[in-house]
């Protein structure tokens, strides 16, 4: 089992940043792939961004390539979203999420979720 807590949310204007942390515990961060998901209101909750467990591989939804940078740092078990170029349509709570690795869809398929962060964008 492993706890997840997301912070760094807030209100920011349209084109601003945020970097959104996820703090894990109960294991150490790197036995776990780590993703981002995000659910905005009368939405579906859908993919972000994903890395694996030793940063090699990242993987993004295309409404944020270019703009997010999904990174991790297992010496201090917690995973960073980077937020660039925000957009009002970025406006969701986001969501970290964990798993131990298999073959299974990365872009879907997790075990572990944190609380939420609420990120506003206005225009």
């Amino acid at each position: 089992q492993v706890q997840l807590v997301e912070s760094g949310g807030g209100l920011v204007q349209a084109g601003g940043s945020l970097r959104l942390s996820c703090a894990a515990s109960g294991r150490t961060f790197s036995s776990y792939t780590m993703g981002w998901f995000r659910q905005a209101p009368g939405k579906e909750r859908e993919f972000v961004a994903a890395i694996t467990r030793n940063g090699a591989t990242t993987y993004y939804a295309d409404s944020v390539k270019g703009r997010f940078t999904i990174s991790r740092d297992n010496s201090q078990n917690t995973g960073h979203l980077q937020m660039n170029s925000l957009k009002p349509e970025d406006t969701a709570v986001y969501y970290c999420a964990a798993r131990s690795p298999a073959l299974r869809n990365i872009r879907t398929s997790y075990d572990y979720w944190g609380q939420g962060t609420q990120v506003t964008v206005s225009s």
